[in-house]
This record gives structure tokens, sequence and C-alpha cells, in this order.
């Protein structure tokens, strides 16, 4: 597959930083009709040794970080895991929230009757912290920021949902009139922030949503 609509939004000898389109995997799926993914066409398309350092849901456009060595990899995986990268992401919700900005401390879990979604479960769900402010108020939605301070799957798409702001297109969450609100799922990851491996330089990275 060609990189077609992947932007390359920075690139030096140790990392890649990209915009990756919707409806595109991140890492190849288990299926054979799912091998098509964004680690697959860069190391097709003169980069083959690009390396996955994090993930985004098929449907979530936006940042996406890549290593281009073993150490950096290691030294990335590492600022993800003790959490001294930021990231924020622009949504699309349903409703109108009371208040301009907040947080959301609920425990998620995989919920394998439904797969493939997640839910909140306050007995065996694995701690999870978002917060959010909003930007903008359209009517029947709202645009917001999103900042997740845990990884979990799926976390945004949940955490809006338990506060009964399901993001507008989303097929495994939203509500029927928030699922056509949008011909896509509107949540983009717009901004990352990390230190660079081996200059130690903190950089920042945004990219516009498309919606």
């Amino acid at each position: 597959m060609p990189l077609s609509n992947i932007r390359i939004i920075h690139q030096d000898a140790a990392v890649l930083v990209v915009d990756k389109p919707t409806l595109l995997l991140s890492v190849p799926g288990r299926a054979d009709d799912n091998k098509d993914c964004l680690i697959t066409r860069l190391q097709e398309n003169g980069y083959p040794e690009a390396r996955i350092v994090h993930r985004l849901d098929w449907e979530t456009s936006g940042i996406i970080l890549l290593a281009r060595d073993p150490d950096t990899h290691r030294e990335l995986s590492r600022q993800f895991h003790d959490r001294e990268t930021e990231k924020a992401y622009t949504a699309l919700c349903w409703g109108q929230p009371e208040l301009d900005s907040g947080t959301i401390d609920l425990p998620l879990r995989y919920d394998p009757p439904t797969k493939p979604r997640h839910v909140v479960d306050h007995e065996h769900g694995k701690h999870a912290l978002t917060f959010w402010r909003v930007l903008e108020r359209c009517g029947d939605w709202c645009r917001v920021e999103l900042t997740p301070i845990t990884g979990r799957s799926h976390q945004l798409r949940v955490h809006m949902l338990s506060i009964g702001h399901p993001l507008l297109g989303d097929g495994l969450y939203a509500h029927p009139q928030a699922l056509a609100a949008w011909p896509r799922l509107c949540l983009h990851a717009s901004m990352l922030s990390f230190t660079h491996p081996q200059s130690g330089e903190r950089l920042r990275f945004e990219c516009p949503a498309p919606f």
C-alpha cells in the first residue's frame, strides 16, 4: 500500500512524527484482511526501520510517534510508560456539559460479551483518568479538548459516554443521534510532547483536527 494520505509532520535520524488518517490500523490485525496499517505502509515506503511506540484506534486520526532505531524505541517507550509525554485530543461530543471543564476518574475494563467495547467497572476495572474542557459550543454538540493521564483502550470514548456526552460518529458507543451527527468518529490526536532521546530537547507537535 502507498503512503498516500499519511503526512510526515517531522522526521530526523531518530524519530518520525506522522498524521495517521482515520480508518487505518496502527499495526497489523490478526485477520489476513487486516494487514494494511500505518507501520507497514511506512516500512514499505522508505522507512524500513520504523518501529511503533504507541497506538491510535483504527478510527482515531492524528499524531503518532515512531522510532527509527532500537535505543530510541526503548527510550520513547519508557517515556510513555512513565507518563513523561503530554498528549491532547480534539473531539466532538453530543450535548452540552454543564461545566466548561472537568475530570473523569473511572476505572475501565475490556468487556468480552460486547467486544471490542470497554466498560466502567469499579470492582475489576483499571484506573483511568481524563481531563476535559469545552473549546466551542455548537447547538446539539460541542468541541472539547481531552487530556488522557492514563492510556487505557477506548478511554476517552468510554469516559465521555459515562458523563452523558458520547463522541459524534462513534459506532461503538454513540446513541443513534450522535452516531448520525458525523460521518466518522470525531476523535483526533492533536498534540504530542516528548523529550527527544538523542538531543534531550523537549519537542511539541500540533496537528489540527480535520473536523
